[in-house]
């Protein structure tokens, strides 16, 4: 018998037109984001109007002791106030095709362009934030094309010797790292070598304390206020650090938070809460640290692997914005041969800062505690 087999070329080929598009986690800082006063992230807008650059003045608060029913002339006390210099600058993409390209394209694969760009705006955003939140006030306003204010975090030990031993001198009430103030030593590289991976990981004792710094930091910190009236502060921190956490707090969330599957912690993902902190996981925060800060993967006590965790008060940060993210199209078009779509924005992340009250030269962030934790990768 003779088999009739099918040719290679006459066999049935299905294209779906259904395009799965690879998974972009929306911008986790934006519940904490807004132009109220009391916003941990807060959106400044006054350069739509124009100009780059942004001045945000800071007043201090009244510390003296006053007097009593003696004379006040000549005895008043000075503002102490400082004004803060941002920029903003120009970030763009596109994607590009013809018509003898879209011709072969079974699944209209240009047709994803728009949501394609609007996730990688959506990133951008996210992670100069991030890079915001670890870099080092400065008052030198970035190059051109820079996005992120401050002198950004490195990728080796050896280039924060001289940066982040000054950052960490500046800001020893508003530095942690591990489960110890004593931790902090002669620089932030040997601050870090202290850290070890069994009690200087995020647990409730160490969110704690780092609310604590957090209180007792002078300039203060501010807490988040909420609509009904509460306080907290906000942690972002990185995948690692949230598992040690929520592994630590098992025992808080099975006997002290609602039993039902729908609300507990345990049982469902999302923030967890602890003695007035809110803890948001930003899994960008461990990425970082794998990629672009890889002097922290080793920098720990026998090589252990050191994420930041960010405790924010009020104004903690900023968003700056020139021009909200727009669609943008190509315009030399070859005849109508070619099409092409863009994104373009002009915006800037800083994280806030002013001049150390004491010595009037040292740069201090204004909302932030940053903590520094042992915490092995899976």
């Amino acid at each position: 018998m003779a088999l009739t087999t099918v040719d290679t070329n006459n066999k049935l080929v299905k294209y779906t037109k259904e395009i799965n598009r690879e998974f972009v986690r929306e911008n986790l800082f934006s519940p904490y984001m807004s132009e109220d006063m009391n916003a941990i992230i807060r959106v400044r807008q006054e350069l739509k109007a124009g100009g780059d650059t942004i001045n945000i003045p800071f007043v201090k608060r009244l510390k003296g002791a006053g007097i009593g029913s003696g004379t006040l002339v000549g005895a008043e006390e000075k503002i102490d106030n400082y004004g803060m210099r941002a920029k903003v600058d120009w970030a763009r993409n596109a994607v590009v095709t013809n018509n003898a390209e879209e011709q072969k394209d079974s699944a209209d694969l240009f047709g994803e362009a728009k949501p394609l760009l609007s996730d990688w705006g959506k990133s951008r955003q996210r992670d100069d934030m991030i890079k915001a939140l670890m870099a080092f006030p400065s008052e030198t306003l970035p190059a051109a094309d820079v996005t992120v204010n401050g002198t950004l975090y490195g990728a080796t030990e050896a280039a924060q010797t001289a940066a982040a031993t000054a950052w960490m001198t500046a800001n020893t009430d508003r530095i942690q790292y591990g489960a110890a103030r004593t931790n902090t030593k002669a620089t932030h590289i040997l601050s870090l070598a202290e850290l070890d991976t069994t009690n200087d990981k995020l647990t409730a004792a160490n969110l704690a304390l780092l609310k604590r710094v957090a209180l007792n930091a002078d300039p203060h910190i501010r807490p988040y206020k909420t609509a009904d009236g509460y306080e907290y502060y906000v942690a972002f921190c990185g995948t690692n650090t949230f598992r040690d956490l929520k592994l630590d707090l098992q025992t808080v969330n099975k006997d002290a938070r609602p039993r039902d599957v729908g609300k507990n912690p345990i049982f469902q993902d999302g923030d967890q809460i602890y003695d007035g902190v809110i803890v948001r996981q930003i899994p960008e925060i461990s990425n970082f640290v794998t990629s672009s800060w890889t002097g922290l993967t080793t920098a720990g006590a026998s090589s252990a692997r050191v994420e930041p965790v960010f405790l924010c008060g009020q104004q903690a940060a900023a968003m700056l914005w020139g021009r909200m993210a727009k669609p943008t199209f190509r315009k030399e078009d070859d005849y109508q041969f070619l099409s092409g779509v863009g994104i373009e924005m002009c915006f800037g992340t800083v994280k806030m800062y002013s001049k150390h009250p004491m010595t009037g030269s040292n740069l201090v962030q204004s909302g932030v505690v940053t903590g520094f934790y042992a915490s092995a990768a899976d």
